[in-house]
């Protein structure tokens, strides 16, 4: 994990997830985000140590482990005032909620409460209810609200750079999910048509690179997930007696070379999937419905 300088007063933690760094003050310094697990927030204080920049306040984005799984441990070692959004700040005080939803209210056995999907439990100082301007001291940030991966996410924006978080995902990244987890489809449309209107001079994301030109990536992106969508319909439309949920899932991961291998994986696609069918369902496009006892999707033009 390397600290990559991008302007003056901000940089970033390039690895497998981004962490962002700004330099608020000569006194105060935020990092955006706190990475999977202690060891890589150990090499984040440890870095910055060594190069005397502060560490007074942390900004988590959203509720995902791989983004505040080394929060606590930071939380322990500093004294760090925390800033999260509504709702995801609910999730990052009672972790288990994100192990809970994805197997649909059950109480989650220890195979699935790994650090990918639970880390430790985060306080939170201040809960940002709106996107907007944050002002700590004299200085000032911008919270750019980004739903669609997540419930209620947040990006920044600070000296004309902006750390989008999961809004989008670095190419490489993008490839590799093959399907990328998303809640809400529409949402995620959304955001990422907001990211290619936002002025700034460049932006990072959660997975991937700083870039300049970044709009390019976001509008990949955008083809990706309406490409998943339109497969998705597609599937349905040639089942006119229906096709059942989890079918429907084994095959759009399938189309994109994915082998699902354990059951909180099949859970991640399964929630993306049904994101992409509830899109379809505001539109009218798709519906659920129960057959011998079976859940099935079926199109509504049936």
């Amino acid at each position: 994990m390397e600290l990559k300088k991008i302007t003056e007063k901000v940089s970033y933690f390039h690895g497998s997830v981004n962490i962002g760094y700004l330099r608020l003050s000569s006194e105060e310094g935020m990092l955006i985000d706190a990475g999977l697990d202690d060891q890589a927030m150990k090499k984040v204080i440890k870095q910055l140590k060594e190069q005397s920049l502060p560490i007074s306040h942390l900004f988590i984005t959203h509720a995902h482990a791989d983004h505040y799984g080394g929060a606590a441990y930071l939380q322990e070692k500093q004294d760090v005032y925390t800033f999260a959004p509504e709702f995801e700040a609910a999730i990052l005080q009672n972790p288990m909620i994100e192990p809970l939803y994805l197997f649909h209210g059950v109480h989650p056995i220890a195979e699935w409460r790994n650090k990918f999907l639970e880390g430790k439990p985060v306080r939170i100082d201040s809960v940002l209810q709106k996107e907007g301007v944050v002002r700590i001291g004299n200085t000032v940030f911008q919270t750019i609200a980004l739903p669609g991966h997540s419930y209620n996410q947040f990006g920044v924006i600070f000296d004309d750079i902006l750390f989008a978080t999961d809004g989008y995902f670095g190419i490489e990244a993008l490839e590799k999910h093959g399907i990328p987890f998303i809640v809400d489809a529409a949402q995620t449309i959304e955001t990422l048509e907001k990211l290619t209107k936002l002025p700034c001079k460049g932006a990072v994301p959660g997975h991937g690179s700083y870039e300049e030109a970044y709009v390019q990536t976001v509008e990949k992106n955008l083809d990706v997930h309406k490409e998943i969508e339109h497969f998705i319909h597609e599937q349905v439309k040639a089942n006119p007696d229906g096709i059942a949920l989890e079918k429907l899932v084994t095959i759009a991961c399938l189309s994109k070379g994915i082998q699902i291998k354990n059951a909180p994986s099949f859970m991640l696609f399964r929630t993306a999937v049904t994101a992409y069918l509830t899109k379809l369902m505001k539109q009218n496009q798709v519906c659920f419905v129960v057959e011998q006892n079976q859940l099935l999707v079926v199109s509504s033009s049936k």
